[in-house]
């Protein structure tokens, strides 16, 4: 019998323009806890200084909205160096729209020279997907008008620029995932030697002590405990929470603590001076009706930041993993005491992350 951690949770209905995933506050987890944690004291037991100066990381993204924040707020921040740009082709994201998008940000935010490229269409196994009309959505960029990149994508596929990218690194490099986790589980099956080339691996995605959102996605899967970045291709996030290499969840657990507001859109509307800050001003003035309504959050900026400054949250660490099987609990994030030890975030510390978010993108970021 599958046992799931999920101690109590709240349904919620979201709409159907809405992305990686949501859900309501969560209860604590009786596994283990831990306080904040700052990055110097990090699961890794390293001080900045063993990152670099700045911090090699890749963004793999499935360029939903929340990820073109998440982006734009990574290539704001004087610490981080992203390296490269892999696009999920399982996710939200069409390959074709979803590079000439990721391009299009890249530029935007003064970074043009980042490689960009998409992985495989279809999940490692089964036929989970997100809705049509989703992916249709984020494909045009829900209208908004941005100029397109100078640099033509990379040659190569998404998997091969992972490789790529980790093989040629002076240092170990940090992961960003924002989406299916397709492009990293089929790089460490084809390449497993590289995974101790991976400093660190933040995942947005999963449901530990709450609900998932898939059920409550008005789109009609019978599924309560699925969060949509790991229901999408189950197997690959169990291959990645497997593969023995150091994992954070950033789950709906500690997400669902950091929703949009309407306080915070008008904030960002009266501050918002760089091409950047009014991209994302036009993101969330496109889904105002979904932050209105409650519905709306920052999942992946959120992960993103947690990146960058793990006391934006606290972590409780556990046995877990991902059922694979068919069903209305695919998808779902187990109890495995015989699995991979894997740490995940708990809360927000959300007026500061809503200061740092401001901040990022209009170039104050230090």
């Amino acid at each position: 019998m599958t046992i799931h951690r999920r101690r109590r949770a709240f349904p919620i209905l979201i709409a159907a323009l809405l992305a990686a995933g949501c859900g309501a506050p969560s209860g604590g987890s009786p596994a283990a806890s831990s306080a904040p944690t700052s990055l110097a004291s990090s699961v890794l037991g390293a001080s900045p200084a063993v990152f670099g100066d700045p911090r090699p990381v890749i963004i793999d993204t499935d360029m939903a909205a929340d990820d073109w924040l998440a982006i734009l707020y990574l290539l704001g921040r004087p610490e981080v160096d992203v390296v490269a740009v892999t696009v999920t082709g399982t996710g939200e994201a069409h390959c074709e729209p979803g590079v000439h998008n990721a391009l299009a940000l890249v530029a935007l935010a003064g970074h043009p020279d980042v490689p960009v490229a998409c992985g495989r269409e279809t999940p490692l196994a089964g036929t989970n997907a997100f809705p049509d009309d989703w992916r249709d959505g984020v494909d045009s960029l829900f209208g908004i008008g941005i100029p397109d990149g100078s640099a033509a994508a990379d040659s190569g596929s998404a998997v091969e620029l992972l490789e790529r990218t980790l093989r040629d690194a002076p240092d170990k490099v940090a992961l960003l995932t924002l989406g299916p986790l397709t492009n990293v589980a089929e790089m460490l099956d084809k390449s497993p030697g590289l995974a101790d080339k991976i400093e660190a691996t933040f995942i947005m995605g999963g449901a530990v002590d709450v609900d998932g959102n898939v059920g409550d996605s008005g789109v009609g899967i019978d599924n309560r405990v699925a969060e949509w970045n790991i229901y999408v291709d189950p197997l690959a996030a169990k291959a990645v929470l497997d593969a023995g290499i150091r994992v954070t969840l950033v789950p709906l657990d500690a997400t669902n603590h950091a929703p949009a507001t309407i306080a915070f859109t008008a904030r960002l509307k009266d501050d918002a001076t760089t091409a950047s800050a009014k991209f994302a001003n036009d993101v969330l003035t496109q889904l105002s009706g979904a932050i209105a309504s409650g519905f709306y959050y920052f999942w992946d900026p959120f992960a993103a930041a947690v990146l960058v400054d793990e006391s934006l949250t606290s972590f409780e660490t556990g046995g877990l993993s991902v059922e694979v099987k068919e069903g209305p609990e695919s998808g779902g994030v187990i109890d495995a005491p015989d699995g991979q030890q894997t740490r995940f975030a708990t809360s927000a510390d959300l007026a500061r992350f809503e200061q740092l978010f401001i901040d990022t993108l209009n170039g104050r970021a230090r």
